[in-house]
């Protein structure tokens, strides 16, 4: 049904985030069936609430990397999948194909729907028997990918959460544009007092609270 000569080597793609808040998203790897564990890699997101957007981001994050590995770049070492696999459906899907186009590289992607456990493809969709091999796999990849982002977002969480709710004159969307500018707790304790006035909410009596906390 999906018109591939191999499936051997699939990744993996989700997101995981509460209400926007520690964004992050997991690629996991399985070839011939199996977990390998080493190929796993996640990522800290910025878009928030907006699940597509970060789908987008998640998947042209590992598509620069393997176009820069074939420019001679040892960003990335792992070999090209034969399929890529989103946990989700048609938006996903769309998402995850808009950021293989916009980079440039030429990797099957399809999504697996939670709902009725569906296969969504750029043709349509298909359902295989509860039974099927094929469904089975992609099942796997799926709640892995699933399992891989929400143990990384607990933990991004539990330390914003700890670090960042702990000083004085930080609400949470101070919080947000500060690790959407840093990228991380960090980023935020790696910046300069100059740096963290940049950001809208930060003055100096903040700022310097920020660093002597972090």
């Amino acid at each position: 049904a999906l018109g591939l000569s191999s499936a051997t080597r699939i990744e993996g793609f989700d997101v995981s985030h509460a209400q926007g808040r520690a964004a992050v998203g997991s690629d996991v790897t399985f070839v011939g069936g199996r977990p390998e564990k080493s190929g796993y890699r996640r990522k800290q997101l910025d878009d928030g609430n907006d699940d597509y957007a970060n789908m987008r981001a998640l998947v042209a994050w590992r598509a620069r990397r393997a176009v820069d590995r074939g420019g001679g770049h040892a960003c990335e070492d792992r070999p090209d999948p034969d399929l890529l696999l989103v946990d989700g459906g048609e938006g996903q899907l769309n998402a995850a194909r808009d950021a293989l186009s916009a980079v440039g590289w030429d990797v099957p992607a399809v999504g697996l729907a939670k709902a009725e456990e569906r296969v969504v493809t750029p043709d349509g969709t298909y359902s295989w028997p509860d039974d099927a091999p094929e469904r089975r796999l992609l099942q796997r990849v799926r709640d892995e990918a699933h399992r891989f982002a929400v143990q990384y977002h607990q933990t991004v969480r539990d330390e914003v959460s700890t670090v960042l709710d702990d000083v004085p004159g930080i609400g949470p969307r101070t919080r947000q544009r500060l690790l959407r500018r840093f990228g991380s707790v960090d980023g935020v304790r790696s910046a300069s007092m100059e740096e963290l006035r940049t950001v809208t909410g930060i003055g100096e009596e903040t700022a310097t609270t920020i660093r002597a906390r972090l």
